[in-house]
């Protein structure tokens, strides 16, 4: 699938190009978590002086109460997070006052590099409050009518979806409470997007193949999943044991029905990947294999070992995607058990793959697809993803002593912990794939304390949070003199 060529996509992809995988909530902040204000232009910034092409995120959706924090785990497969609305640039559009951000401050107590999603969620859903209150009394807003118009199809459902739990006279004004958050989320990634464009920098998206069972699209269509006549999933999503877990995952999001997608041209699916091309200029599909076949698991289950697979939409989905999002550039990831239907959807449609480093050393690198030598152009290599461990963690907590010496053999020199993160990041950036993408935590050489998922686990994840002094100059140089050495700049 080739790449965007629309209004949103300013510049030509270059050939070989490379990136950082940051999520938004991993950005510094004053405050408890990352968010779309001046330190995600100062992010900007930074990518552009290390002659960087690509910033990928993870899910920006909202996250579904109970979901542990997890960006897969949406409670909209359309909405913005409210969590990521800068308060600052509230501030700066008048509709919060400086004084108002006192509340936000971080005690010192809590852990630096940390996101602490609890207090600063609470905290900061009493600002918007506050914004959004403001923000109405000084209207009439013909972009926010515009803005509610457009979207109708969503908005409005989520917005009565996410106020529900208000008391019924109150109810409608939480609705247009909510609706504001949703208005002040996208004009702020709008705004941030451009000026990544007018930097050169593109924005590389996530869209997680499954919603929550707690999720407005569960909510108002629910004849689009397996669910039971009291609206309880019937089958749940997970995937079999693998190197993760033993029992196989159980995440536990509803099960689509495709028999009922397709009587509507999969206009559900089709819709969230052009709202997806709306913030990003490419987009991952999570867990592709399952457009092929899914894992499902009979619902009571405590895990995933009694599921099994079933078919997935195939290219009947893919077909009214490409139909309707032509200029969308699409990735699959393709890890896990990855099969030759899997593999013949990714060559019907020209997907590129993911091709991940730390999973080159597990056997014989001679033969491992993931050794850099079984490389090819069409496909994006990563040192590592979100649910890896870092680069010099792996190399300290999770590769054995034969797993060391196959990477020690395979660079011709002693790898150790204190030299593993540049060694696979050089290694990354010389590769034949397109496109290189790094996460920060292994270009700064942190070890397994800066880990975002541990797949399997269900708690103390997608906690990281980078320190702003960590992006020095010095840093941005050698990263764009990688770039340049490996043709990428």
């Amino acid at each position: 699938m080739t790449p965007p060529a629309n209004a949103n996509q300013p510049h030509a992809h270059p050939v070989r190009a490379s990136g950082i995988l940051l999520h938004v909530t991993s950005l510094p902040s004053p405050f408890g978590i990352g968010d779309l204000g001046p330190e995600a232009y100062r992010w900007i910034d930074f990518l552009a002086s290390a002659r960087q092409r690509w910033w990928q995120v993870l899910p920006v959706g909202p996250v579904a109460a109970g979901g542990e924090n997890s960006p897969y785990r949406p409670a909209s497969a359309f909405a913005g997070n409210p969590l990521l609305v800068s308060p600052v640039l509230l501030v700066a559009d008048g509709w919060l006052d400086a004084a108002d951000l006192v509340a936000l401050e971080v005690p010192a107590a809590f852990l630096p590099g940390h996101v602490e999603y609890d207090v600063e969620g609470r905290t900061r859903m009493t600002l918007l409050e506050r914004a959004s209150r403001l923000f109405f009394e000084r209207g009439p807003h013909a972009d926010f009518d515009a803005f509610c118009h457009r979207h109708a199809s969503w908005l409005e459902p989520f917005a009565r979806f996410r106020a529900e739990a208000a008391p019924a006279g109150e109810r409608e004004h939480a609705v247009r409470h909510e609706l504001c958050i949703q208005f002040f989320f996208e004009q702020q990634w709008d705004r941030l997007r451009a000026y990544a464009h007018e930097r050169g920098v593109h924005i590389f998206g996530d869209i997680p193949f499954y919603v929550d069972e707690y999720s407005a699209d569960v909510q108002h269509q629910p004849r689009l999943f397996k669910l039971d006549a009291h609206g309880r999933p019937r089958v749940v999503a997970g995937v079999p044991p693998d190197g993760f877990s033993a029992t196989g995952q159980l995440w536990g999001n509803p099960v689509y029905d495709w028999a009922e997608h397709a009587r509507d041209g999969f206009a559900w699916w089709v819709a969230r990947i052009r709202r997806s091309l709306d913030w990003f200029d490419m987009v991952r599909l999570d867990h592709f294999r399952a457009f092929a076949a899914h894992w499902e698991v009979p619902a009571g289950h405590d895990t995933a070992l009694r599921g099994a697979w079933a078919p997935g939409p195939g290219r009947a989905l893919l077909d009214a995607v490409v139909a309707a999002c032509p200029s969308g550039s699409l990735v699959a990831e393709d890890l896990g058990t990855i099969t030759d239907d899997v593999r013949e959807l990714m060559r019907a449609y020209d997907l590129p793959g993911m091709k991940v480093i730390l999973f080159a050393f597990d056997g014989d690198s001679g033969s491992n697809p993931y050794a850099p030598h079984h490389h090819r152009a069409n496909a994006i290599v990563y040192t590592g993803t979100h649910d890896n461990n870092t680069a010099r963690g792996w190399f300290e907590q999770d590769a054995g002593v034969d797993a060391r010496a196959r990477l020690s053999r395979y660079t011709g020199s002693e790898c150790t912990a204190a030299n593993v993160s540049e060694t696979l990041v050089r290694m990354a950036m010389m590769s034949v794939c397109d496109t290189a993408i790094l996460p920060l935590q292994d270009v700064l050489g942190l070890d397994g304390a800066a880990r975002m998922n541990h797949p399997a686990s269900p708690t103390g994840n997608w906690a990281w949070r980078l320190e702003s002094s960590a992006l020095t100059p010095a840093l941005a140089q050698r990263l764009a003199d990688l770039s340049e050495t490996y043709g990428r700049a």
